[in-house]
Formats: structure tokens, C-alpha cells, sequence
């Protein structure tokens, strides 16, 4: 039963994981009306970085196990907070929630095809079909007719494409270093090393701003796209990914806009139709397959 739950404990942190970045378009539009991008950027990676430093020094175990790993993770540190986070807050606010949700769809196919470059992956036929299964379900769900890619969004879609290497690069790349130091640990000095970029450029750009302006709801949705949607996933996806292959990791994404559309059905109303239904089943089903455990034939 113990092993069962070992497991099984991945596979539920990275839905919890969907559950936190699935808010992150719909807010951080809602933010971005009043906080610029940078700001918005400055207070998600400074944040972060303050909670899991205490975190950190409560626990004991601040320093890393080898000296080479400083220089790995502040690399990391670029792909998967410093260039994710600007990317993506910055093409956010150039496009539309919807375009997002669409372009980080490739972020799977990124991190798949980056680890098979560099050797972390197998490009094994379950793999691929599982990830093509997946994003036809996501594709159904969010219907890339309500994507507008006019030249308004142009700039912003570009961005969220860059983005999504970016994420796909930091996901196919991180779990040795991860693995060796742990995630609570590896993921403190990624936000160090992200915040000595992201904060000043955020300070910069929050010093334009009239700061009475700032209501108190949105200074409480800042906070919850500093810890909801950046400390915890973040946290629960290293934690997985030393315990997974990274495109498991990936291919777990496509369970987001899944995600939304039944907190849609639930808070809103939305009714679930038979399009729904078939996508839930295609998305699971391309879960599963990337997920299964590769068992070669004896000879």
C-alpha cells in the first residue's frame, strides 16, 4: 500500500501543479490592468525567492551538496524563471488568455524533443503518440478558432512560443541537479539566482507606478501569482521530476485547460458537452501512455 502511494505521489503533484498555473492566465490579465509586466514579474520571483530561502533556513539545508551545481542552477535559473517569467508575463499582456493557453501547449513537445537531443529522453512511439493524443484533446477544448492571431497579438504570441522552449529546455534539463540536491533546496537557489535579475528590473518598473492606485484586491492576486501559481508548482514540479521523466512532467500540462473548463463547470455553470467528454478521454489517454512504464521484450 506504502509503495502504491510512493507512486502514485507525481502523478498527483503534478495535477496539483495544473490546478496552480491554470490560474495564471485569467489573474494575470486581471493584474496586468493596473502592474506592469516587469513589476508583475519583480514581485512573483522576489517573492518566491524570500518564502523558500526561510523555508530553507528553518529546515537546515541551504547549501548545495557540490560546487559545480551553483553554476547549473543559475543556468536553470534562465530558462525556467528568468526568461519563462518575462516571456510569459510580457506576452501576456500582448495577447489573449486564450492564445496563451493554445502556445503552451508546446511546451511538451519542446521538452520532449530538446530531451531527445541531449539524451534524457527516449523518443519511444508510446511517447510521441501519448504527447499527439494529449494535445489533439486540448486542441478540442479550447478550439483554436478562439485563438485571434492577428498582427495586434503577433509580438505577444511570439513570446509565449519563446516562453514555451524556454519552460520545455528548463524541464528536459534540470532533473540531475534536482535529483542531487532535492527540490525544496534546488528550487531556493533558482529564484535566488532569478530574483538578482527579475527584482531590479521589477523595482525599475514599479517606481513608475502611483502606488495608491494599487487596490488591496490586487495586491492580494499579486500575492496569490507569487505563491499559488509560482512557489508551489514550481515546488511540487521539481519534487516530481526527480521521481519522473521530464516529459512526464510536461505532458501533465495538457491537463490545464481540462482543468479549467470543470472549475468553469462548477463555479460558472458551463455545461460539459459530448466535445468535452471525447477531449477528457484523448488528454487522459495521451497521460497515460506517456506516463506507462517502458518494459522491453526479452529475446
Amino acid at each position: 500500500m506504502t509503495e502504491r502511494r510512493e507512486a502514485a505521489g507525481p502523478y498527483l503533484a503534478l495535477i496539483v501543479v495544473q490546478f496552480c498555473f491554470g490560474s495564471l492566465p485569467v489573474i494575470g490579465k486581471v493584474v496586468l490592468r493596473t502592474v506592469p509586466p516587469l513589476s508583475v514579474v519583480g514581485f512573483r520571483v522576489g517573492i518566491t525567492a524570500v518564502l523558500l530561502i526561510v523555508l530553507q533556513l528553518i529546515r537546515g539545508r541551504f547549501w548545495l551538496k557540490e560546487k559545480g551545481d551553483y553554476w547549473r542552477l543559475a543556468a536553470l535559473s534562465l530558462f525556467g524563471v528568468t526568461f519563462n517569467q518575462l516571456l510569459f508575463v510580457s506576452g501576456l499582456s500582448l495577447t489573449k488568455a486564450a492564445n496563451s493557453s493554445l502556445l503552451a501547449a508546446t511546451i511538451p513537445i519542446f521538452a520532449l524533443t530538446v530531451g531527445s537531443i541531449i539524451g534524457t529522453e527516449m523518443l519511444r512511439p508510446l511517447k510521441v503518440g501519448g504527447i499527439v493524443l494529449a494535445l489533439a484533446g486540448v486542441l478540442l477544448i479550447i478550439d483554436p478558432r478562439n485563438a485571434s492571431f492577428s498582427s495586434a497579438t503577433t509580438l505577444g504570441d511570439i513570446l509565449i512560443v519563446i516562453n514555451s522552449l524556454s519552460f520545455g529546455i528548463y524541464v528536459a534539463t534540470s532533473k540531475p541537479v534536482v535529483t542531487r540536491n532535492g527540490a525544496f533546496r534546488s528550487m531556493m537557489w533558482v529564484f535566488i539566482f532569478g530574483a538578482l535579475i527579475c527584482v531590479p528590473i521589477g523595482a525599475w518598473s514599479f517606481s513608475t507606478l502611483v502606488i495608491a492606485d494599487i487596490t488591496p484586491l490586487i495586491w492580494l492576486l499579486i500575492f496569490h501569482l507569487a505563491v499559488v501559481s509560482t512557489t508551489i508548482p514550481y515546488l511540487l514540479n521539481a519534487w516530481a521530476l526527480a521521481r519522473v521523466d521530464p516529459s512526464t512532467v510536461a505532458v501533465f500540462i495538457y491537463l490545464q485547460p481540462l482543468i479549467g473548463f470543470l472549475l468553469a463547470v462548477a463555479f460558472l455553470g458551463e455545461q460539459i458537452g459530448p466535445k468535452f467528454i471525447i477531449a477528457a478521454v484523448l488528454i487522459f489517454a495521451g497521460v497515460f501512455l506517456v506516463t506507462k512504464k517502458f518494459v522491453p521484450i526479452e529475446t
